[in-house]
């Protein structure tokens, strides 16, 4: 029996942007985050939506996280400077652990133009300097938990007895919820983890209130102390319903963030640059 029933804490609609060309588009999905206000989304630092074709993105560094990339689709073609490649394609997920530190890119195919999200997950500050690996995650692949009327796709963590492989630094559970009009679940959680639900397609309701939930909606959830456990409901409406329930464990460490870095201190962004600069992140 769960300790408590989460419920929707606060409900956000970002709206899709231009990025950084004409042709890029992009939803913040964590509006906290990017004003630097990590304490209300830790462990996660960002979560992007965006749509892009081949040539918005080039080589770029990054040290002290994890990059968690979901497709939708389309098909991203990824390599680094340490000799890694690999496809993700639509419902696989790539889960590059960054580390110490890498080079890499994403790269959509020709006239492709790629629907994805990506999630940046902060690294404990004892596992910054971690050296950098790679989980790739083929969605056909990924442990599926299965109740009447729906499936839920155990990216990471687990989902009612079903557990996923995929090795974490800072707890985090990441699942897929594909549910048939007015089936419904629960999702079991520990209670202190910052969990937050984004709608991809349908309408619903959500936790123990019911709140309303619709495609484009990102629902962060109440939560409780310490590893007791907790759990949140959601139901499809009259429409299939189609979901990602992102959550984790706060850190609660200093997060000094500049661009690609994410480390404690200002001295270690300033090192993180000296490296890069200096070719200590290998060749470019």
């Amino acid at each position: 029996m769960a300790a408590f029933e989460r419920t929707v804490l606060r409900i956000d609609r970002p709206e899709v942007q231009q990025g950084m060309t004409p042709q890029h588009r992009v939803r913040p999905l964590m509006p906290a985050a990017m004003r630097g206000d990590f304490a209300a989304t830790n462990p996660f630092l960002a979560l992007m939506e965006d749509w892009f074709p081949r040539g918005v993105f080039g080589k770029h560094p990054h040290r002290g996280i994890e990059t968690v990339t979901y497709v939708l689709e389309g098909r991203l073609d990824h390599y680094d400077n340490q000799g890694h490649s690999g496809v993700i394609g639509p419902g696989d997920v790539q889960w590059m652990t960054a580390g110490s530190g890498l080079i890499h890119n994403e790269i959509p195919p020709e006239g492709v133009v790629v629907h994805s999200l990506q999630l940046w997950v902060n690294l404990p500050a004892a596992d910054k300097m971690t050296e950098p690996r790679y989980q790739d995650i083929a969605g056909d692949a990924a442990p599926v938990r299965r109740e009447p009327g729906a499936e839920i796709r155990v990216f990471s963590g687990r989902s009612d007895g079903v557990v996923s492989p995929t090795k974490n630094f800072a707890p985090v559970t990441m699942v897929e919820f594909r549910l048939e009009p007015s089936a419904w679940v629960r999702q079991d959680l520990p209670a202190d983890y910052n969990a937050v639900v984004v709608l991809l397609e349908g309408a619903g309701s959500l936790g123990a209130k019911g709140a309303p939930v619709a495609a484009g909606d990102v629902a962060w959830l109440t939560r409780g102390d310490g590893d007791a456990p907790s759990d949140v409901a959601i139901q499809a409406g009259e429409k299939p319903l189609r979901a990602l329930l992102y959550a984790g464990r706060p850190l609660r460490e200093p997060v000094v963030a500049r661009g690609p870095f994410v480390m404690n201190t200002e001295a270690e962004i300033e090192q993180a640059y000296a490296d890069y600069r200096a070719g200590r992140f290998g060749p470019v």
